[in-house]
């Protein structure tokens, strides 16, 4: 038996969660059984765990788009009892079982072993909010940007995304600018390594301009929305922006002439499906890049039992940092 966050349904639609003991014969097909350690918090997950935003199709659920810990029985042979490991994406926690449970079981490609310099604490911390800012940053890299070009925008600077970008731009050499629209995370951000606090007022009222004066040498944007819209048109020449979330609304009320007069790069990312070879390139750079006292200064750790409320509080826009979930505790 172990322990899960089960989600349920009723015959009303309303979804219920809460901790359950479940046999280990419930666990779905797949190649390798893990005994998770940490898992974490993600917009998804709070999605996940209470209304559903059309990523779970079958109830009962296990949420969890992210957990790592220790190989207990494995039919691949790249993985053994005893390694470690880390998963982010593949609809893990949306369409197959996840990382809110002392198990898992899943295809092996779906792994990464565990890099050097990440314990599977730590790991969770970055989550995929931390994998996909690094994604945003290596996107950035190959699109030209260097640290003299000048400061890289940071929208939804005090969610997980945000934090572990200003964190790692920071740790690069760049000078960051931080958005937010809570004035009190501003010293937080500051001792992650942000060297000017934009309030998110500034930019979030759409301008008839279709350009403004070049700001920005690029952007990881978690925003979307209006405020995507108008940074497109502050960004210098040949700047790219890396579009990462859409707490700002899915809609894009823009022009293209800051495509055409100044070519802007407007870049992709997409955490969920990436081939194992960028995960692997991705993970190694967070073990190199992200420094480990700043990481740290991120985690809140809760439990499964907290995961309820946790998953409200998300969607509302009340999580700072990062929430590591000890699935043992």
């Amino acid at each position: 038996m172990f322990k899960a966050l089960l989600v349920q349904k009723d015959e009303d639609g309303k979804t219920h969660a809460a901790v359950t003991d479940l046999s280990e014969d419930r666990l779905p097909d797949g190649d390798v059984t893990v005994a998770v350690a940490y898992s974490t918090l993600n917009y998804k997950d709070g999605l996940c765990i209470g209304p559903g935003g059309g990523l779970v199709r079958t109830y009962p659920h296990v949420p969890g788009i992210d957990f790592a810990g220790t190989v207990e029985a494995s039919e691949d042979d790249r993985y053994r009892p005893g390694d470690k490991v880390v998963l982010t994406g593949w609809r893990v926690g949306e369409t197959h079982w996840g990382g809110y449970a002392q198990k898992a079981r899943v295809k092996a490609d779906w792994l990464v072993p565990l890099p050097e310099g990440l314990d599977p604490r730590r790991a969770m911390a970055v989550g995929t909010a931390g994998f996909t800012a690094m994604l945003a940053i290596m996107a950035l890299e190959d699109h030209g940007l260097t640290p003299d070009q000048g400061p890289v925008l940071v929208t939804g600077a005090s969610g997980g995304v945000g934090s572990v970008a200003v964190a790692i731009l920071s740790n690069l050499g760049y000078e960051v600018a931080a958005v937010t629209g809570r004035p009190e995370t501003g010293d937080y951000l500051t001792s992650l390594g942000a060297s000017r606090i934009v309030p998110r007022d500034e930019l979030a009222e759409t301008v008839k301009r279709p350009l403004e004066g070049e700001t920005w040498a690029g952007c990881i944007d978690a925003v979307g929305g209006a405020m995507l819209a108008r940074v497109l048109g502050q960004m210098k020449h040949s700047a790219s922006v890396a579009a990462v979330g859409l707490a700002g609304g899915s809609s894009l009320p823009a022009t293209v002439i800051p495509f055409l007069l100044r070519g802007v790069n407007l870049l992709g990312i997409d955490s969920v499906m990436q081939p194992f070879d960028k995960r692997q390139r991705a993970w190694a750079r967070i073990a190199s890049d992200l420094p480990m006292d700043k990481l740290d200064s991120m985690i809140v750790t809760a439990g499964l039992g907290d995961l309820p409320k946790l998953g409200r509080d998300i969607l509302k826009g009340q999580v700072q940092g990062r929430i590591v979930v000890d699935v043992n505790a």
